[in-house]
């Protein structure tokens, strides 16, 4: 049978899709930009059927249907890898858990440690002329959920990139029913405008970052500032191995600044796990041969990640306290996102031949008309470590730069208080005495 001919056999509406989820189920969604879209509304309107569906997701990049559908999880129970500003808010209501995890992990997980999946549905390209629908703009654990799924159906949508790689499209033969989603939606989201903190962090990681060096960076706003001051700074040959590709990357490509030849894992190709970013970014990726998605076990594992030189993780966090431990995904008990790679990359940047890992904050932030240190003697209680202080290298504010590795927690707290925004510094130091944080007569 021809593919084409395989294909008509297997279409199917979204309705008779979704039929195929029975009370008690495990349904996976997949994350992010491959996120079904017309079987998630048509299992909405099949909720007063069904009893204690459970679903898997992750990065929820805009709102799913069965649970605004479902406001009280009487029919849907979410769990969630990692959460975007919907989920997080689901969160808050009560709908949706988080399951811990490195996100370099997540394949290893559906392989060894998950139960088959009842039913998997994921929002891929349309079928290509060898059988395979793509799935390249979130590759990441997606081919080994649909090797564990008993039901198996792909939604096709044109508006995705298509992106070559390495276990980031299934082929024809091993899909059980797919829906037709015509032009589909590829949701973008927006980045938050670079601020003069963000620049003025920026600017302090630069002067650590030499010719040649390999690229991880997050979402948000400093990294972001990162990628746009590298574009006038004059460093060359720079490589992208990272786990997001975000759209401060395609000035970097454009401008020649990322050749990738001096990588030794994949030299000449820009290596990344998923997308999410502008339209502009998803049609710059498109068919290119320069870029390649790749599963999140390759680009997220530390011995994997080392073995690129001159490697430079930089990423966010929301508190550290004077000891070197940043709590990055929590605002104590609240879930705000997940550990995602950041852990994974900062061990696979110090293993790096002459490589480095930044966390970046700023030093204050306001709540109810109220400024706070983002710089703390001990975490908020309920707070999650992201990273550990053993992890920790460099820390950055917009008050300065500090490589923590080799100090003892003495030295750490100096450094950090250091960091600090200077109306919070003296509070900080009696803090650090009254907790024994350094000896007598320290300062």
């Amino acid at each position: 049978m021809s593919h084409d001919a395989e294909l008509r056999k297997k279409r199917i509406e979204p309705e008779a899709a979704a039929a195929r989820v029975q009370s008690g189920d495990w349904v996976d969604l997949g994350g992010a930009l491959v996120q079904p879209d017309l079987f998630d509304q048509a299992l909405a309107k099949r909720k007063d059927e069904l009893r204690d569906v459970k679903v898997r997701s992750c990065l929820s990049m805009s709102p799913r249907a069965m649970f605004e559908a479902d406001p009280e999880g009487d029919h849907f129970h979410w769990f969630n890898w990692h959460f975007s500003a919907y989920d997080r808010a689901k969160n808050v209501e009560g709908r949706v858990n988080y399951i811990p995890m490195n996100f370099g992990e997540a394949p290893d997980y559906y392989r060894r440690f998950i139960d088959p999946v009842d039913v998997a549905c994921i929002k891929t390209c349309p079928m290509d002329d060898h059988g395979y629908f793509n799935f390249g703009a979130a590759a990441t654990y997606v081919k080994a959920a649909t090797e564990r799924a008993r039901c198996l159906i792909v939604e096709t949508c044109e508006s995705l990139p298509h992106i070559g790689g390495e276990q980031e499209a299934v082929h024809i033969s091993q899909v059980d029913h797919v829906i037709d989603g015509g032009l589909g939606i590829a949701n973008e989201i927006s980045n938050p405008s670079i601020t003069d903190v963000d620049r003025r962090v920026a600017e302090r990681i630069l002067g650590e970052i030499d010719d040649g060096s390999c690229l991880q960076i997050g979402i948000g706003g400093m990294p972001n500032a990162v990628c746009a001051s590298l574009a006038g700074s004059g460093i060359r040959d720079l490589g992208i191995h990272t786990e997001m590709f975000v759209d401060g990357m395609v000035d970097l490509i454009q401008k020649g600044l990322v050749t990738n030849a001096r990588k030794t894992l994949n030299p000449g190709k820009t290596i990344f796990t998923f997308t999410a970013g502008s339209r502009a970014t998803y049609d710059f990726l498109h068919k290119n041969p320069s870029t390649q998605a790749y599963p999140v076990d390759y680009t997220n594992l530390p011995h994997n990640i080392a073995r690129n030189d001159r490697v430079m993780a930089i990423n966010n966090t929301t508190q550290i306290d004077l000891q070197g431990q940043a709590a990055s995904e929590s605002s104590g008990h609240r879930h705000l996102t997940g550990t995602g790679g950041q852990l994974q990359f900062v061990r696979g940047a110090y293993a790096s031949k002459g490589g480095k890992s930044f966390m970046c904050l700023s030093s204050v932030y306001e709540k109810n008309g109220e400024r706070h240190s983002r710089i703390v003697s001990a975490l908020t209680s309920g707070n999650v470590v992201t990273t550990p202080r053993t992890d920790m290298m460099y820390v950055v504010t917009e008050h300065g730069i500090v490589n923590l590795k080799g100090k003892s927690v003495a030295d750490r707290t100096k450094a950090l208080i250091g960091l600090a925004h200077p109306d919070f510094r003296e509070s900080l130091e009696r803090e650090a005495r009254a907790c024994h944080l350094v000896p007598r007569r320290y300062w």
